[in-house]
């Protein structure tokens, strides 16, 4: 079994004596976003964080892409309150107690810069800028316990890394696939893919780990209702279920490119996968990144146990089927979620995307991410 980051997976679950003291402490409301990563950090998907960061490890993260222990890490993970340094507090969400922080330090930070850092932009078209432009101006760093889950929709594909973990001592080797789209024949075709090759290499047994983020993202995007309904149809029609997981991870997009990409791979290893794929413009949005730039980043990063898949674009040839532009002599078309998306709208019969998940998605009365996202 591949070891979490840092070591040790971190468990930071309140016991029955916290949760009745928590009802005692002065409560602070927190965004959905924030309670969330309070549920990451507490289940150890964050290890080896064990709080919001202080202002050592957030500057080391911001300009040196790693904990000020020298550990990877490449997006700060903050909790923008003004709160009082050395006192504990609920956090709640829609009046849920969802952890208590226990403040060690309260510190000031520049919004531009850390969108300069994180987002190489400082353009207010970046979703994430945007995201980052609403946060305050104050941060307030300390350890916490996580209590109440600030998102219990998917529940049934839910499994926290003490549990996965578990799940996946039954394969050798487990490729993970990170998504925030419901699949088309391009998405399956590196999954299965990066399956034959992890299995070729190393003549053992290979599960993959299909592992959406279900959480807020951009307009547009797909609903997670529909990206979580499409690859149950796509498990049940086009893959083996006896080496195929499907299961949630509940935070928002940020749309870091290369630095997302890190984060992504770490989160993954605390998930206990062995390998994770990375394609073309992983967590990207419109022209703000290169599309190899994460392959780059990750490569930097060698002190992560999780050994990265690196996929160029794939191609759809009428001819050939689905290939990789570098074999296929022929004249073949590029995969667009935009023209899926288009699709999907007017009822386009699409090549791109198997007929049982194109019926799925269109029986939703909307897919896609209206107003609600950023």
């Amino acid at each position: 079994m591949i070891e979490p980051h840092g070591g040790r997976l971190v468990k930071r679950v309140a016991d029955e004596r916290l949760r009745e003291e928590a009802g005692e402490l002065e409560k602070v409301e927190i965004d959905r976003e924030r309670a969330l990563d309070v549920e990451n950090i507490g289940l150890g998907i964050y290890s080896p964080l064990d709080g919001f960061m202080c202002s050592e490890d957030f500057e080391s993260v911001l300009w040196e892409r790693r904990l000020s222990n020298g550990l990877s890490w490449t997006i700060p993970i903050v909790l923008d309150l003004n709160l009082q340094e050395g006192e504990s507090y609920a956090l709640t969400h829609r009046g849920t107690v969802v952890g208590i922080v226990e403040v060690e330090e309260v510190y000031r930070f520049d919004r531009r810069e850390y969108a300069r850092c994180v987002f190489g932009t400082e353009d207010t078209e970046h979703p994430g800028v945007r995201r980052t432009m609403e946060m305050g101006e104050v941060l307030a760093g300390g350890r916490v316990w996580f209590v109440e889950s600030a998102d219990r929709r998917f529940d049934d594909h839910f499994f926290p890394p003490e549990v996965t973990r578990e799940i996946f001592r039954k394969w050798d080797y487990v490729v993970a696939f990170q998504t925030r789209n419901a699949p088309h024949v391009g998405h399956e075709y590196v999954q299965k893919s990066a399956m034959m090759a992890v299995e070729a290499y190393t003549g053992g047994s290979v599960g993959l780990f299909i592992n959406p983020v279900i959480g807020r993202k951009k307009k547009g995007d797909f609903r997670d209702e529909a990206i979580i309904r499409a690859y149950q149809v796509l498990i049940e029609n086009y893959y083996r279920r006896e080496n195929t997981f499907l299961g949630i991870w509940k935070t928002e997009m940020r749309y870091a490119g290369p630095r997302e990409a890190v984060l992504h791979a770490i989160v993954r290893q605390n998930f206990g996968a062995t390998h994770f794929i990375v394609g073309r413009d992983h967590a990207g949005v419109g022209n703000f990144y290169g599309p190899y730039d994460a392959h780059e980043m990750l490569k930097e990063h060698d002190d992560l146990k999780i050994k990265p898949l690196f996929f160029k674009e794939f191609h759809f040839c009428e001819r050939c089927g689905v290939i990789s532009k570098s074999l296929c002599p022929h004249d073949a078309r590029e995969f667009s979620g935009t023209y899926v998306r288009k699709c999907l709208l007017e009822g386009i019969e699409c090549v791109f995307i198997r007929d049982e998940v194109l019926e799925a998605i269109a029986e939703m009365e909307n897919p896609f991410v209206g107003e609600e996202g950023f």
